[in-house]
């Protein structure tokens, strides 16, 4: 199937359930199991600038947000 737009294929598939399930199927985003988008920040599920340590799984934003609340002082 070779379409100029996704919308297109999905209009002519919705008319198919069993063909537009196999469509989904295979064209499905892959699970991942390592790499940078396993990891995401808990609060606003940002991918980018992810602080593991210490089991937080904060971005650095939501980090600098919620750090005084549990406990974290910024030095100068």
């Amino acid at each position: 199937m070779s379409y100029s737009s996704h919308k297109k294929a999905f209009k002519q598939l919705r008319a198919k359930p069993f063909i537009l399930k196999k469509f989904l199927k295979h064209n499905a985003p892959k699970e991942r199991n390592t790499g940078k988008a396993t990891k995401r920040c808990i609060r606003c599920g940002r991918i980018g600038g992810h602080i593991g340590k210490y089991g937080l799984h904060l971005c650095r934003q939501c980090f600098r947000e919620v750090a005084p609340k549990i406990g974290f002082k910024k030095y100068n």
